[in-house]
């Protein structure tokens, strides 16, 4: 295959990042500016704070493990506060093209490297000792000469000595070429370096917009309507109207905010429109004297100070004034410019465009509007229209046939990837102007592959593993992380953050995605420090010796993994192998720097992992493994942070001397379905946050019960297993009613057990998850704090809640009832709640396996919205219910306790999803009752509706199943997708004027005619009308037939088709409607014997 191209190759490459950005629409690129104004600054200043930190540790002179080296270690921490006085300076410098200062910080940076792994084997001798005291050595046994083969006190005192020295000689040739190159000191103002930042004036941007095409005026023009409604809609606001685009950069804020000024009823609503391009610095007079230029008025008034000129310029005037490009955080400077601006006339408006978030909460806005991404087809257009327009062509000779291996070439060394043209440029100031540890945090990133899925937890346990978070007397190392992600993410450098596919049995997790333009700007930064290799092992043999931190998911034997990275430098940090080894990678031990690994070992080999090499080692994920036991000295990994051995099916022990592990902070043990007991005194490991799994072992020296959880402080997900095995007295002594931050306890009985110790754990009362399996009583207490309640296999559970008068559940949200045997009533009281609702909040109910439930609780009657506007009675327990799914309920058949209710109010007014599977005695939807419903033309109209928001519904095995529950009407007026199976009694389909997709599976469901119902709103059907029970088609010729072509008045919008056993479509009964499905993309047909040709025009 070839591809003809034009010397409009380059410019097309120069766009192809559109299809990354999808949004820089139609703006010119600015002009190309120095490279001295482009470069990243390196980052390096956390690097060196981190060194004198360590050097400053208490650990080192608790422990005496500087004897002897105490002049040199008194030398180093005085030479360091110099040097790091001098890097900001040495970093601009760079950027300017200083080669010598290039030279020096790269320097600076391998010394810091080396002086840092110096100070991490001081601080691990200290650890020795301490571990030493507490008695480890004598459980260790004659296996201590084997671990700590150079830790005899004289050898160590020459070792680290002659390490030291050599530091501080290369510390000192550094500050005597400090000197030579002339750098200067610059100071911390407020936590942040005085320095001035990469200029932004070369993007000077104007209302002006060059959109030829109108390719900015369509794509945009829902964006730009949205906020034109906005500003327009405000004209009778007394109070500054204040409206931010926030989106990351390139994404086209400018082209939209160019759009909206220019937008013919915004020239009108507005007598005066002023643009300012605001950029990176926030000068308050400055902006000020800015907007008064930007007026068309003339202004005579120089003299006079610009916060003046600028009150008087809008006093009395509804103005537009648009603040393009604002960066500015510090509250007091927008404060003072707003305090002039507020003298407009009313409806006056503020419209800005910035990336980050917090500048948008700064300027006091509730109206933030978040750009998203363009559509593929107004980026394609725009890529043919810059590169392949006529004022592009060439004559035919000058055209070149070039092949698409050819074509890949070009655009991976097109100017795109350059630093001086492009969206690289604005990205990278969005990376400059963060503060020195956030710059380094988010450098690290580009460890992982593009479009990798990040675990925002392990990222930041990453980052806390090499260092990168600076320590803070009144926060955790975790809670300073997870501020530094938020703040990276408000800033637009994370993108898809979201919350992992429910996961009801464990642990759920976070997750985030870098955009890779983003991304090349990190690796730009790291400068081959960070190598993700994902194709094959041949990958690893370009690597540099410089690369710290390796990611592995590649193909290839283990032989040639081994051997490829045995060649590598040993100065690894972080090495993440995400392919599944057969055993331990055997170069590990040259790796002794690292502070983060992950391996997945697989096979029945022992554990091959060599602790002795690994003292540095703070990070250790062996999650999904399939390893038996760990062995007694990994508990040796004295600076071990995080442990993660979730998955690992085959693992039955922990390691018995755990507790000397101290710096311990997080134990992943969740799905760990072999494991016992808890290795004993456990309780030590004081610094614990997090442990996924405690199994109570049956009582003995050799392992932990639950008492030894009384001082540890956890959070997060705790899960309790085995607790047959616990003693009331030891729940209580767990005090799990002062983990504070505990936010999700799971309590697990083997088989159904005794109810007695359930109350004696009492949780806090901010619990917000409780999840119980196997419980023994029949009844459970109340719970009313909890936003989440699952109870599984509660096998003797008859009444869901205990309660002696009127009750309800303030926050709960989400409430699943699985395999409970013996459940039949909602609560133990009789008296009709006529004052308050049970569930006021409830948004996801989950019944299944519930054999004896017959009805849904009573409910009191309430006042709810209902239609759009519109309101009515309601009679329900679930008011705010928005997902209801059953399954397995032998007896259920009614929808309300009190049958006599149905059909005189809703019971389910907010319900958008519902499931039903395998209620054989169900025959009927609640009966509908009357609502008042607006009309386009105005005024209201009845209709009935038992769902009037329901948008997704399934029914499968209802083998009773006859009535949707109106006789006439609009039962669903907002369902979107059907879903039906298996209901041998159903006759027809509801009216459902918005539907979709329809899915019918197994053809013993007599449906009557439904082409004319739907087709003219169905963009997706699946037909399989094949008898589960015959394996035969039913016959029901009438499923699409219809009775005149006049009746198919417009084109159907169906994109996919797939059809199995379903001759009805093809027989010479129906009409073949081919020529109506002129948006068809996918079809499929299968088992349609009396299909013998294509219709005609098919395709």
């Amino acid at each position: 295959m070839l591809v003809r191209a034009t010397s409009s190759v380059l410019l097309l490459c120069c766009w192809f990042w559109v299809l990354l950005i999808r949004g820089k629409l139609v703006k010119e690129f600015p002009p190309r500016v120095p490279m001295a104004e482009l470069v990243v600054t390196m980052a390096l200043r956390p690097l060196v704070a981190m060194l004198r930190d360590k050097a400053s540790s208490y650990l080192l002179d608790q422990y005496n493990v500087m004897e002897g080296m105490e002049k040199q270690h008194m030398i180093l921490k005085r030479r360091l506060p110099i040097v790091l006085d001098v890097i900001t300076d040495a970093e601009e410098q760079a950027t300017a093209n200083r080669e010598g200062a290039k030279a020096w910080l790269q320097e600076l940076k391998r010394v810091a490297y080396e002086a840092n792994e110096v100070f991490d084997e001081f601080k691990y001798e200290a650890l020795r000792r301490e571990a030493k005291k507490n008695g480890h050595y004598k459980k260790l046994g004659f296996d201590v000469i084997k671990l700590f083969p150079t830790h005899n006190r004289v050898v160590f005192v020459q070792r680290m000595g002659s390490k030291l020295c050599r530091i501080l000689e290369d510390i000192n040739v550094l500050i005597a070429e400090m000197h030579d190159f002339g750098l200067r000191q610059t100071f911390l103002v407020s936590n942040q370096l005085r320095q001035t930042p990469v200029s932004k004036e070369w993007r000077q941007t104007d209302y002006v917009i060059i959109d030829p095409q109108k390719i900015a005026s369509r794509s945009r023009h829902e964006d730009k309507n949205n906020i034109v409604g906005k500003l327009l809609g405000e004209a009778s606001n007394a109070d500054l109207t204040v409206v931010p685009i926030v989106g990351m950069g390139g994404l086209g804020k400018t082209t939209l905010a160019q759009l909206i000024y220019n937008e013919p009823e915004i020239q009108k609503h507005f007598p005066l429109k002023l643009w300012v391009c605001v950029s990176d610095t926030f000068d308050v007079n400055s902006v000020a004297k800015s907007i008064v230029e930007a007026s068309p008025k003339k202004n005579d008034d120089t003299d006079k100070p610009p916060l003046d000129r600028l009150q008087k310029l809008v006093s009395g005037q509804r103005y537009l004034l648009v603040l393009d490009d604002v960066w500015n955080r510090e509250v007091h400077k927008w404060e003072r410019l707003k305090v002039c601006l507020q003298h407009g006339s009313v409806g006056s408006a503020v419209l800005t465009t910035t990336r980050d978030k917090q500048v948008a909460e700064i300027m006091g806005a509730t109206r933030t509007y978040n750009l998203n991404v363009l559509k593929d087809d107004f980026i394609k257009e725009i890529i043919l229209d810059r590169a392949f327009s006529s004022e592009n062509e060439k004559p035919p000779e000058l055209l070149e046939m070039i092949s698409v291996e050819e074509w890949k070439a070009i655009s991976s060394r097109s100017s795109i990837c350059t630093e001086e043209t492009g969206i690289l440029p604005i990205l990278k100031l969005s990376y400059n102007d963060l503060p020195a540890h956030m710059k380094q945090c988010f450098a690290f990133c580009a460890i992982f592959p593009k479009d990798y899925k990040i675990n925002v937890q392990r990222l930041i346990q990453l980052w806390i593993a090499n260092g990168f978070i600076p320590e803070h007397k009144e926060d955790s190392l975790e809670t300073i992380g997870q501020l530094i992600f938020d703040e990276l993410a408000s800033r637009s450098f994370f993108l898809d953050i979201e919350k992992s596919k429910e996961d009801w049995e464990y642990y759920s997790r976070n997750t985030c995605k870098i955009h890779d333009l983003m991304h090349d700007i990190a690796m730009s930064v790291m400068e081959k420090e960070c190598v993700a290799v994902t194709m094959d092992t041949s990958e690893i043999e370009w690597l540099r010796d410089t690369a710290r931190h390796l990611f592995l998911s590649c193909k290839g034997t283990e032989g040639s993994l081994n051997d490829s990275l045995e060649k590598r430098s040993p100065a690894i940090q972080t090495l993440i192998c995400q392919s599944h080894m057969r055993s331990s990678l055997k170069h590990l031990s040259k790796y002794s720097s690292l502070h983060a690994l992950k391996l997945c070992i697989r096979g029945k080999e022992s554990f091959l992992l060599k602790s002795m090499y690994l003292h540095h080692l703070r990070y250790l994920d062996l999650s999904n493994s399939s390893i038996k036991s760990l062995p007694e000295d990994i508990s040796i990994l004295y600076n071990l942070q995080m442990l993660d051995l979730s998955y690992c099916c085959y693992l039955y022990r922990l390691p018995m001397q755990m507790k000397h592990m101290t710096f311990l902070r997080h134990l992943y043990t969740h799905g760990c379905q072999k494991l016992k007991s808890m290795p004993p005194e456990l309780g030590k490991l004081t610094n614990l946050q997090t442990l996924t799994w405690f199994v109570a072992g049956v009582p003995g020296p050799d392992c932990s019960d639950v008492a030894e959880l009384q001082h540890l402080n956890l959070g997060g997900y705790l899960e309790l297993r085995q607790i047959e095995n616990v003693k009331e007295a030891e729940a209580k002594v767990a005090n799990l009613g002062n983990k504070k931050d505990l936010g999700e306890l799971s309590l697990r009985w083997t088989e159904v057990g005794d109810s007695k110790v359930l109350d004696k754990f009492k949780p806090h009362g901010g619990l917000q998850v409780l999840k119980i399996y196997s419980y023994g009583g029949e009844c459970m207490g109340m719970l009313q704090n909890m936003v989440e309640i699952h109870l599984f296999h509660c096998e003797r559970l008859q009444i869901l809640f205990r309660c002696s008068a009127i009750f309800t559940f303030p926050k709960l949200k989400v409430l699943m009832l699985i395999h409970l045997l013996d459940f039949e009533r909602w609560w133990e009281i009789d008296e009709r709640q006529e004052e308050q609702t049970i569930f006021p909040v409830l948004e996801k109910l989950f019944i299944s396996n519930c054999g004896k439930l017959v009805a849904l609780p009573e409910a009191p009657l309430l006042q709810g919205p209902c239609g759009q506007g519109g309101y009515t009675l309601v009679c329900s327990a679930f008011p705010a219910l928005k997902v209801l799914k059953m399954k397995n309920l032998e007896s259920f058949q009614r929808w309300a306790a009190v049958e006599e209710t149905q059909g005189e109010h809703i019971l389910f007014p907010c319900l958008e999803e519902l499931s039903i599977e395998k209620c054989p005695k169900l025959t009927a939807l609640p009966e509908a009752p009357l609502l008042q419903e607006p009309c386009i033309e105005g005024g209201y109209r009845l209709v009935r509706s038992a769902f009037p928001a329901l948008k997704v519904l399934k029914m499968e095995n209802l083998e009773r199943f006859q009535r949707w529950g109106v006789v006439e009407g609009t039962l669903f007026p907002q369902l979107e997708k059907l879903s039906v199976q298996k209901c041998p009694k159903m006759i027809d389909l509801p009216e459902a004027p918005k539907l979709s997709v329809l899915k019918i599976k197994d053809g013993r469901q007599e449906i009557s005619d439904f082409a004319d119902r739907y087709f003219s709103s169905l963009t997706k059907l699946i037909l399989n009308l094949e008898n589960t029970e015959t394996t035969s088609e039913v016959e029901c010729t009438s499923i699409v037939s219809v009775d005149s072509k006049e009746k198919w008045n417009e084109k159907s919008p169906l994109t996919v088709m797939e059809l199995r056993c379903c001759n009805s479509f093809f027989g010479p009964g129906a009409l073949e409607p081919w020529d109506y499905f002129v948006h068809l993309e996918k079809l499929e047909i299968d088992r349609c014997d009396v299909l013998v040709h294509w219709p005609e025009k098919v395709f």
